[in-house]
């Protein structure tokens, strides 16, 4: 018996736009466009690039994005306003596939407090921003914002008239994660029994994971008959992030015998675009996160160890090779030539856009080689991932000494230089960190707030480089600094004079945006 052909199954990531609404995760241009290649190598449908009209560095990032990515569909979004739909239209014009997506309040709650519209006003502004999305292109997209707690009879009102519009896709969004499976799903099915030109459209998801259902309410609603499901890369996203794309994909796939979907993604790049997303966002992933967590698939009960040893099956429902665990990781040493690195970074899905870039890239390979005996493909990814050479170092590194004594508080002894002049300065501490940190703003005086200090290992073992993460707040604006060495105390004085630096260069960033869906 022939099996049943099964319906493709759209995925659209919005790292780059929901993912950065994460307080502190906000990316540079270029950042964004290594992303979106990994995003592309990953056979991505739609990537949404950002919010065009939110800033002209978001512009300029989704216009990056548009022009750097050839095989998938760049997306931008807007709210249902010709200003925004303008900018967004202007952003995409370099893409071979572009998309709008244009979003309004379609709940009580939202149209009364947020909006202060009646429910016709919202209905005709909805009609009118597609119509007008469609002078820019055919592929325009329209979002109910918090479409979960919105009225059934509006929702259909609403969805029928933008389809009519021009809409080729409709997202009934749980923008506050209030979805319950059952009740989500059933909502699709309702809506697209209900809606008479519902066959004109891909109905798609886009789940928040308030209750930590962002990703079952999803697949719910595909079950139910969505074709497209929204998330972002290890579920980044404000407050507690969105569907995880890794954990949608490979559910879909892991169970054909239950889903009537298929994605065209290739798996093999997962772990490897989680751990760059993690690397500049400075999100580290929890070890027993799914798919993408170093504790993923390992097995460290004896039962599971010898049911693994016997028939891998016993107790591993996916190969981890299958998602882009390499078990083969050691492949550079210090001997290894610029061919060999550069060949092992196109492994990797890394480009470089200049031989310049390459060269810095290299001689850092060179340095850490000195140090570490073995280097990993996670070495690797790191050294591009602190790539700051589009920055300018008003702040420079130089070197520093540590006096640490039982009892007595730690001494930092760092020299810095400050616009190329090498100053020299020292400060007391709680702990060696702190000494290093408080003799830095002896020197800078930023007044910034440290709201984050993440310490994280790059590999296992003593030889590890520390990958640490500094974020600092100045002025309603936040910075993400990071740095990475085998010492943990350079790697600290490292993260910290880079925030400083983009805080310098004004490459921070205000919270990347007030409304979404």
């Amino acid at each position: 018996m022939n099996k049943p052909k099964k319906d493709k199954l759209v995925i659209f990531d919005t790292t780059l736009r929901d993912g950065e609404q994460s307080p502190g995760a906000s990316m540079t241009k270029d950042e964004k466009v290594r992303i979106a290649k990994m995003l592309e190598k990953m056979r991505v449908d739609v990537i949404e690039a950002g919010f065009a009209i939110a800033s002209p560095g978001d512009f300029e990032a989704v216009k990056a994005v548009a022009e750097a990515v050839k095989d998938s569909t760049v997306c931008s979004l807007s709210r249902a306003v010709p200003a925004d739909i303008d900018r967004a239209g202007e952003s995409i014009k370099p893409a071979n596939s572009g998309r709008i997506h244009t979003f309004i309040a379609t709940s009580p709650i939202h149209m009364k407090y947020k909006l202060q519209m009646e429910p016709e006003a919202v209905l005709e502004q909805a009609v009118k921003a597609v119509k007008h999305a469609r002078q820019y292109t055919d592929n325009v997209e329209f979002s109910l914002e918090d479409g979960s707690r919105s009225d059934f009879e509006f929702m259909c009102r609403i969805i029928e008239a933008t389809i009519n519009a021009g809409a080729g896709t409709i997202n009934i969004p749980d923008t506050v994660g209030y979805g319950e499976p059952d009740e989500y799903g059933k909502m699709f099915a309702r809506v697209i029994a209900n809606v008479p030109n519902s066959d004109k459209a891909i109905f798609s998801t886009h789940c928040h994971n308030d209750l930590g259902l962002a990703v079952s309410n999803s697949l719910s609603a595909v079950m139910n008959g969505a074709r497209q499901i929204e998330s972002t890369i290890n579920g980044l996203g404000e407050r507690a992030g969105n569907a995880s794309l890794e954990e949608v994909v490979m559910a879909v796939r892991t169970r054909q015998d239950i889903y009537p979907v298929a994605t065209q993604i290739d798996a093999s790049h997962i772990v490897p675009t989680s751990r760059l997303v993690s690397s500049i966002t400075g999100f580290p992933v929890q070890p027993n996160k799914a798919i993408v967590g170093a504790n993923a698939f390992a097995h460290e009960s004896g039962i599971h160890q010898d049911g693994v040893l016997k028939h891998r099956e016993t107790y591993e429902i996916m190969r981890a090779e299958d998602v882009g665990w390499n078990t083969n990781k050691l492949v550079l040493g210090k001997h290894s030539g610029r061919a060999a690195v550069k060949s092992r970074y196109e492994e990797l899905g890394i480009s470089f856009e200049s031989q310049a870039q390459f060269n810095e890239v290299f001689s850092r390979f060179k340095g850490l080689a000195d140090k570490k005996h073995e280097i990993f493909d996670e070495d690797l990814q790191s050294l591009v991932g602190h790539d700051q050479s589009s920055i300018s170092h008003v702040y420079q590194f130089e070197n520093m000494e540590i006096l640490c004594k039982t009892g007595q508080p730690p001494q930092a002894n760092l020299h810095i230089r400050v616009q190329g002049e090498q100053q020299t300065v020292s400060a007391e501490g709680a702990g060696p960190v702190d000494a290093v940190f408080k003799a830095i703003e002896k020197i800078a005086n930023s007044g910034a707030d440290l709201k984050l200090y993440s310490v994280n290992a790059i590999t296992a073992g003593t030889e590890a480089q520390a990958d640490v993460t500094v974020r600092l707040e100045s002025s309603g604006n936040i910075v993400n600094g990071v740095g990475a060495d085998i010492d943990v105390i350079a790697a600290s004085a490292k993260a910290y004079i880079h925030a400083l630096n983009l805080l310098a260069t004004g490459k921070h960033k205000a919270h990347p945006q007030r409304e979404g869906v």
